[in-house]
């Protein structure tokens, strides 16, 4: 008989070469995108105007996927994050505004999110809110201090799977498909101040910087996870396939953040906009509206989906300000480390973590976070993603492996749709 040590062994070694252990940082970044704060953005589109800005979907993956390959080529490339390459190659000023901001967006983000996380909790458990976001926070915040990242990221891609929910969603109820196909290549609205607001907060929710760092530092995350520090300029033979894989991860990892924000707007457009819901300001209120409209099963689908994605966004979010500030200050860094080895990075995510707990209990709305935020983003992104492009384009950065000619393209298109929605928020309706 297998003593119960020994069989949690096998187990765990079995569980790790799972076809999963494979899918790199793309998977969890895209996954990540969709927060409760997104969703509470592509739900208020589809109740809003219905079928009407599925077109946003096909439009933004592209230019979400040029931007994070971009990022993922440079963190495997130089083995450094993408705040220790601007720190190298722009003047000291522009790291230092980009990184003090970024933490400030996160913080409010991270605000709205785990608010969305206790209400959704309660809606399904009964519990107090506020009790339940307390969980989430301390829960998630043990996990990235104490637990190792090639152990933590193993749970995370399993959480990915949550997204699902949104497209069996769709399965409960009736969804007119031949309109579906050609709202989406056809939209019919009214270009007014109203869908001009609705279709900055989408591009805004789903190109947003704290992705940027995110990803570009995960890709040495997973150099360090396999004890690999050969730069690739120095290891010609894995450089072809390295740059495959990034490629394939990335893309196919905003395909799935991409098509399932396309569900919930669906979803939230056959539901809520058909039976007259049209104004939503929390992903929790989605999933509330649901119930009555297309049932038990549809409603639990729905919230279980924002709890799932929120306990990947929450860290993303964290982990992304404390990469950008550690490097940008040169302290230790990685989730690999233990806390011990690097108390500045680790306080980072804390104080950015516990930052958001405490908004909870302050004057502020949760959803007026989530707008400041939003401001946020849209001030750093435009500059922000400049900088990326300068950088994967630069030889002295990257080397033989400048980003190809077809996502420096795809990152200016971009950059250019970005500076148009950032515009477009401090205009007056």
């Amino acid at each position: 008989m297998i003593a119960p040590r020994a069989y949690l062994s096998v187990l765990w070694s079995r569980l790790r070469v799972h076809p999963l252990s494979r899918v790199g940082p793309g998977l969890i970044t895209g996954v990540a995108d969709d927060d409760p704060s997104g969703i509470a953005t592509y739900s208020q589109a589809g109740a809003q105007f219905g079928l009407n800005m599925l077109w946003t979907m096909p439009l933004a993956f592209p230019l979400m996927a040029a931007m994070q390959s971009m990022c993922a080529r440079i963190g495997r490339v130089t083995g450094k994050g993408l705040a220790a390459n601007i720190k190298t190659a722009f003047p000291p000023g522009v790291l230092l505004g980009v990184v003090v901001l970024l933490l400030l967006a996160n913080v409010l983000n991270i605000a709205a999110d785990v608010a969305a996380m206790g209400e959704v909790a309660e809606l399904v458990t009964g519990i107090d809110r506020h009790l339940m976001t307390a969980f989430f926070v301390v829960g998630t915040l043990l996990l990235q201090i104490f637990i190792p990242y090639h152990r933590y990221v193993f749970f995370l891609k399993w959480l990915t799977f949550s997204l699902l929910a949104y497209a069996a969603v769709l399965f409960t109820v009736h969804v007119p498909w031949g309109q579906v196909a050609l709202r989406t290549v056809w939209p019919n609205f009214t270009p007014n101040a109203a869908a001009a607001a609705v279709i900055v907060g989408v591009f805004g929710t789903t190109i947003s910087p704290y992705l940027f760092f995110w990803q570009a530092s995960e890709e040495v995350e997973d150099m360090r996870g396999r004890n690999d520090r050969t730069l690739l300029e120095y290891d010609a033979l894995s450089a072809s396939s390295e740059l495959r894989r990034i490629s394939w991860d990335t893309w196919s990892g905003m395909f799935y953040s991409d098509i399932t924000a396309y569900f919930i707007i669906l979803s939230t457009a056959v539901t809520l906009h058909v039976a007259g819901v049209t104004d939503i300001n929390t992903a929790a209120q989605a999933a509330s509206a649901l119930r009555p409209l297309a049932g038990d099963f549809a409603f639990l689908l729905f919230a279980l989906g924002i709890l799932g994605v929120g306990l990947i966004g929450v860290p993303v979010l964290a982990g992304s300000g404390a990469y950008a500030f550690s490097e940008a200050i040169g302290w230790n860094w990685g989730l690999e480390r233990k806390a011990n080895d690097a108390r500045g990075f680790y306080g980072i995510i804390a104080v950015s973590v516990l930052a958001g707990l405490v908004i909870q209990y302050s004057p502020i709305s949760p959803m007026k976070a989530l707008f400041w935020s939003a401001v946020i983003n849209g001030v750093v992104a435009v500059p922000l993603m400049v900088v990326i492009i300068l950088l994967a384009s630069k030889k002295s950065v990257m080397g033989a492996f400048t980003a190809p000619r077809n996502l420096i393209v795809l990152g200016w298109i971009a950059t250019a749709v970005m500076g148009a929605a950032a515009l477009r928020m401090f205009m007056p309706d």
